[in-house]
């Protein structure tokens, strides 16, 4: 935007559409900003997860509050008013709040929405911040707003926010269903909380897709992740070999939760005569674990070469992508529960590897956390058979043993009960409670 009058005006009509919107109710997150002071909360994750609604819930709590409108202002930067937009064009937005509003100089609250559309935006925000009299959220993929250049702007003066999709209390919420408790429920209401799960994995959480029909939701989530993949990858980062990078998406897509080796893809890709460097590749994965679509989990390891050179398992951001691979059947209901319960643990801030030990069983996943204990959680679908109960028992007896972990729990699809591990008792829990434990 060259011409200034058109630039004001722009940002004048901008203002008064905020002042004036209705912001509908919808489905609270389980997720709080830190709203610290001198701090930009940065809200980040993959396209259509949510971030743009979290935001606008924030201009409610405020009013709620007692924050009057005309001192908050939400600019979506995809507002096709605002393209193309210059850095030195950013000022007018305070500007223009301040002169309708002259109490906002004292406090003022902005939420700018994928704010990354803006070359520069992060010497804007700086210096908002540096005048000390506003409060600051921001959003955009993690690929832009966790990159080092912005951290490094903005001079260690942001503090990330991931949003997910829906996790499985928020899929009940959306679906007004709130369980009562305490835990055991009733079997009527624990009826339902099991249908609820086994379709949670079935239709993920998506806000937009919620209430889709199979072939709606489907077509739709495949063009999210062809939208990651074209704009956040392709498009951003000049990547100019589509072909082997579709190769991933779709490897990943297909086994949620399952192991990559970037050799032996490298080494399918080359029989199918599709040229790519094995770097390159390892590139791509990171390029999509920025774009919040995928992320890749270690084996964990004393060392920090060895977890390098190990395969890594590969979770979704959501488990119904798994759903959305073109010729491929639907992944096993186990590993779209794993994958949830990845994604669960991630929004309750642990962080987490998986464990093969020496002789070769596997636990999916050990957590941990800064003041917890590690926790190993095994995920097994059906835990009926003797075989199973007896190969999960001797996979989470070594692990506890070799890692000197003490505290383990096995999440099943439907299945309660405990198991006996040496000398421990490890609770088997179903998803649908361990989903809606506190933790």
């Amino acid at each position: 935007m060259s011409d200034q009058n058109t630039v004001q005006d722009a940002v004048e009509r901008v203002i008064a559409d905020f002042q004036r919107r209705e912001i509908r109710p919808s489905t609270p997150r389980s997720c709080r900003l830190r709203s610290l002071p001198g701090k930009v909360d940065a809200v980040v994750g993959m396209r259509r997860s949510g971030k743009t609604t979290f935001l606008l819930q924030q201009v409610q709590r405020l009013e709620g509050e007692g924050v009057p409108r005309s001192r908050m202002l939400y600019v979506n930067f995809e507002d096709e008013r605002l393209l193309p937009l210059s850095v030195s064009d950013l000022h007018r937005f305070p500007d223009t709040l301040l002169r309708r509003d002259p109490e906002a100089a004292g406090h003022a609250w902005y939420g700018f929405d994928e704010i990354q559309n803006v070359t520069g935006w992060e010497t804007f925000v700086r210096r908002l911040m540096d005048e000390g009299r506003s409060e600051v959220v921001v959003t955009g993929s993690s690929a832009v707003l966790m990159a080092r250049e912005v951290a490094t702007s903005l001079r260690g003066r942001s503090l990330p926010t991931e949003i997910l999709p829906f996790g499985f209390r928020e899929f009940l919420e959306h679906r007004g269903i709130r369980p009562s408790g305490p835990f055991p429920p009733a079997s009527a209401e624990r009826a339902v909380l099991e249908q609820h799960v086994t379709r949670y994995l079935e239709v993920g959480g998506f806000p937009e897709v919620q209430g889709f029909s199979e072939e709606d939701r489907v077509a739709t989530l495949r063009a999210y992740v062809d939208v990651v993949l074209f704009r956040d990858v392709v498009e951003r980062h000049g990547v100019a070999n589509v072909t082997p990078l579709r190769h991933l998406v779709r490897r990943l897509a297909a086994s949620p939760a399952g192991l990559l080796s970037v050799n032996k893809l490298y080494n399918d890709l080359r029989s199918q005569q599709i040229a790519v460097g094995k770097n390159t590749l390892h590139e791509y994965l990171s390029l999509l674990e920025a774009a919040g679509f995928v992320f890749p989990v270690a084996a964990y390891a004393a060392s920090e070469q060895a977890r390098a050179t190990r395969p890594r398992k590969c979770y979704l951001v959501d488990p119904a992508l798994g759903r959305t691979g073109a010729h491929h059947a639907s992944p096993d209901v186990g590993h779209l529960l794993e994958n949830a319960v990845y994604l669960e643990l991630r929004r309750r801030g642990w962080q987490a590897a998986f464990v093969v030990t020496r002789s070769g069983w596997e636990v999916d996943l050990v957590a941990t956390q800064a003041g917890r204990r590690p926790l190993l959680v095994q995920v097994c679908a059906d835990l009926s058979t003797e075989s199973t109960r007896a190969r999960e028992v001797r996979a989470l007896g070594e692990a506890m043993e070799e890692l000197s972990v003490e505290d383990a729990v096995v999440v099943t699809l439907l299945d309660r009960g405990e198991l006996r591990v040496g000398s421990r008792t490890v609770p088997v829990m179903p998803a649908w409670w361990w989903f809606l434990e506190e933790g």
